[in-house]
């Protein structure tokens, strides 16, 4: 079961991420406003400040789209 107060704290926790960096929810908005479909791929690259980079990729299956719905849904119905 979901503790209630953890999720007004993590919340609380996105909604000051959100306004230090308001590019991500954007982002992330436009990339759920189309349907993710078996053969997406998703890249995420990460730069730390001495110019090192760790980069990785996941082309999306049917389990993975399953899964990512279910969160989508976990997110709505928490929020709500």
């Amino acid at each position: 079961m979901v503790n209630p107060a953890m999720i007004f704290r993590i919340k609380s926790m996105w909604d000051e991420f959100s306004r230090n960096h308001p590019k991500l929810p954007r982002f992330l908005q436009a990339a759920t406003s189309r349907p993710m479909e078996e053969g997406t791929i998703i890249e995420l690259i990460i730069r730390y400040p001495d110019g090192q980079e760790l980069a990785s990729n996941v082309k999306l299956t049917a389990s993975d789209i399953a899964l990512i719905d279910q969160l989508k849904e976990l997110g709505t119905n928490s929020m709500q």
